[in-house]
C-alpha cells in the first residue's frame, strides 16, 4: 500500500509539472511551437519502433504512404500546439483561426433543429469546439483521462463559455439528446474507438474498425442534421482554417450501414489533407469485452 501511495504522489507531481510546462509553452508563438513539434515528431518516430510501424501501416493501408515525411512533421506539430490551444488566452487562440462555411450550421441553428458536429482526429481538432462555442452553445462528448491527476489540466483546458462537456456514459447521452431537442449543437469524435456495446465493426480504409453508433442515433432521435468539421493546419505556423462540410452519405437503416457511411464520410474528409490525420492512433484495436471482427463466423 505504501508503494502504491508513493506512485500516486509521484504521478500527481508529474502531472503538476506537465501543467506548468503547458502554461509556459502557451506563451510561445505558434510558429516556434510547430518548429519544436517537427523536431520532437522525428525523434519519436526514430526512437519508437511501435510508433513507426503503426504510422507506416496505417498510411499504406489508406493509400497515403507518399505523405509519410509530412505526416511525421504534422504529428509533432499536433502535440506541441496543444499548450497554445488549451492554455493560451481564448481570444489569442481564435485569432489564429479562419472559419469557412459556417452558414451550413447557422441554417440548422436558426431552424431550431440542432446540429450534430462530427470532428475526426484531423488537423487541429481541439480548436474546433472553441470556435463553435464562440458562435453558439456546444455540448461535447468527453471521455475523462485514465489518470485522474491529468483531469484538471484537460478539463480546465477545454472549459470555455458556451462549451459544455458531457461524460461518455448514459447520463452524457441524455445530456446530448436534451441539447439537440432544445435546438442546440453537440460535438462528437466519430473516429474515437468506443467502449464495449457502443459500436459495431465497419470498414475504415479497407479494414474493420470498431465504430461508434451514437452519432447516427442522435440524428435519428432528434432529426438534427450531421455536419462534418475539421481544422486544416497552415504551413509555417500561420494558423488554421476551420471548415464545415455537409454530410452527404446515405446513412441506411442498420447500425452497420450507418457506421460504414460515417467512416466513408471520414475517409473523404481525410483526403482533403491526408498528412494531418493522426495515423499513429490505434484505430483498429479491439476494445475489452468486444469480439474481434469475424470471430462470430
Amino acid at each position: 500500500m505504501q508503494k502504491f501511495g508513493n506512485f500516486t504522489a509521484l504521478f500527481t507531481v508529474t502531472a503538476s509539472m506537465i501543467f506548468s510546462l503547458f502554461r509556459l509553452l502557451s506563451f510561445f508563438p505558434l510558429p516556434l511551437l510547430h518548429l519544436i513539434g517537427i523536431a520532437v515528431g522525428w525523434l519519436v518516430y526514430l526512437a519508437s519502433p511501435s510508433y513507426r510501424k503503426r504510422l507506416k501501416e496505417n498510411l499504406t493501408r489508406a493509400g497515403y504512404r507518399q505523405h509519410l515525411f509530412t505526416a511525421i512533421n504534422e504529428s509533432g506539430k499536433g502535440i506541441f500546439e496543444l499548450p497554445f490551444v488549451w492554455c493560451a488566452a481564448p481570444k489569442r487562440v481564435l485569432r489564429t483561426a479562419r472559419i469557412e462555411n459556417w452558414e451550413l450550421a447557422q441554417q440548422a441553428l436558426d431552424a431550431k433543429t440542432g446540429v450534430v458536429f462530427l470532428t475526426p482526429h484531423l488537423g487541429c481538432f481541439e480548436i474546433i469546439a472553441q470556435a463553435i462555442a464562440e458562435q453558439t452553445s456546444l455540448t461535447a462528448l468527453y471521455r475523462p483521462p485514465r489518470k485522474a491527476a491529468l483531469k484538471p489540466l484537460i478539463e480546465g483546458a477545454r472549459s470555455r463559455p458556451n462549451l459544455h462537456l458531457a461524460p461518455a456514459n448514459l447520463s452524457g447521452v441524455r445530456i446530448l439528446l436534451k441539447a439537440l431537442k432544445a435546438g442546440k449543437a453537440i460535438g462528437l469524435l466519430p473516429d474515437q474507438v468506443p467502449q464495449h456495446g457502443e459500436g459495431v465493426w465497419a470498414d475504415f480504409f479497407g479494414k474493420p474498425a470498431y465504430t461508434m453508433t451514437l452519432s447516427a442515433k442522435m440524428h435519428q432521435m432528434s432529426g438534427a442534421p450531421i455536419i462534418l468539421s475539421y481544422a486544416e493546419r497552415l504551413s509555417w505556423g500561420r494558423g488554421f482554417v476551420i471548415r464545415f462540410v455537409a454530410f452527404e452519405e446515405e446513412l441506411g437503416e442498420t447500425p452497420d450501414q450507418q457506421a460504414r457511411a460515417i467512416n466513408l464520410a471520414m475517409e473523404k474528409l481525410i483526403a482533403r489533407c491526408p498528412a494531418q490525420y493522426i495515423w499513429s492512433y490505434n484505430r483498429y484495436k479491439t476494445p475489452p469485452g468486444v469480439s474481434a471482427p469475424g470471430a462470430a463466423e
